[in-house]
């Protein structure tokens, strides 16, 4: 087989191995989270006879089948957020090895101060590619999540996915799969990209500091060696959940606005009139329903998706030699 081939090939199995690292964390985040997901829909669904969120926590507690009602929408909400993060963490993968090619974005870290196995660009590099792949996976995943949506809502009743992909359509056509994008974009773009940039950021001062007692009193050899890998997945944990946090509380007006377009798309034409429609109707207090919920889901989910890939990524490395340093540089 030719250089060039090997080569090939090499960088395939890579994207492949991210692909599929990406589907497993985001699985796991998605079934694990799922109440709070659904309790947060419940809470943005509507201002005409809004609840609490004890209120709606009791509603699904006094249901005859409690465990199934807080697991609701599951299934939807699994295989949005597993191939959604699958197309993320590949896409962004991808982004961020065309980025590494310019010295102008690329950053070089001493592998024992770094907690990761992934490319390390400039905060501007990682904020464009995290925007870049994060629109791109919300695009392709647009019909899921509205299914989704709909699925953890009080205000619609589907017995499987089918029926609600039958009303769907028979109610908006093919664009009714993609109530929301505009909303979503906004959302996710500006958000994925500060995410990946403040994630980068803290990820990269908290291994600083993590490793640098350990090389003070450790001898040359030990010191040029890799941080353990339960330092590591501790840095990647609090960086990821401290990101999801600061991110997600300032999004969290365009997605209440989102939620609504994509529940009511008759009622909420597009984010500017949903977020005008609300303020006028329900006060500037609506934009920000569902923020503990949200804030509190998001910080857990980004942490656990991204620390599960990572430790994914990081273990692959170590146990497959040539291949695994290879996915290092891609």
């Amino acid at each position: 087989m030719s250089t060039a081939a090997s080569s090939q090939t090499t960088k395939s199995a890579a994207a492949a191995q991210h692909f599929f690292f990406g589907l497993g964390s985001g699985v796991a985040s998605a079934v694990l989270l799922q109440p709070l997901d659904l309790l947060k829909t419940r809470t943005q669904q509507s201002g005409q006879h809004p609840s609490s969120l004890l209120g709606y926590w009791r509603e699904l507690r006094q249901s005859p089948q409690p465990i199934r009602a807080f697991w609701r929408g599951t299934l939807p909400s699994s295989l949005r957020t597993g191939f959604g993060s699958a197309l993320y963490f590949s896409s962004l993968n991808a982004i961020r090895q065309f980025l590494q090619t310019s010295n102008a974005f690329s950053q070089r870290i001493h592998a024992s101060s770094a907690s990761s196995s992934l490319p390390t660009l400039t905060p501007t590099a990682n904020l464009v590619a995290g925007a870049v792949a994060r629109t791109w996976a919300g695009f392709v995943m647009m019909p899921l999540t509205v299914i989704k949506v709909r699925f953890e809502s009080s205000l619609y009743s589907y017995p499987s996915m089918w029926a609600a992909v039958r009303d769907i359509h028979r109610s908006h056509g093919l664009r009714g799969f993609f109530s929301g994008f505009g909303a979503t974009a906004i959302r996710d773009g500006p958000y994925a990209g500060m995410y990946v940039s403040i994630y980068e950021m803290l990820k990269k001062r908290l291994a600083s500091l993590a490793s640098g007692g350990s090389r003070s009193s450790s001898s040359s050899a030990e010191g040029s060696r890799a941080m353990t890998a339960s330092v590591a997945s501790s840095v990647n944990f609090v960086s990821a959940i401290s990101a999801g946090a600061a991110c997600s509380a300032i999004s969290n007006p365009i997605d209440v606005c989102k939620t609504r377009i994509q529940l009511q798309p008759q009622r909420y034409r597009n984010l500017f009139h949903a977020g005008y429609r609300m303020v006028v109707e329900e006060g500037f207090g609506s934009l920000w329903r569902g923020l503990a919920l949200r804030m509190s889901r998001k910080a857990l989910s980004s942490a656990l998706s991204w620390t599960i890939y990572e430790e994914l990524i990081r273990r692959y490395t170590a146990s497959y030699g040539g291949a695994g340093r290879s996915l290092k540089s891609v």
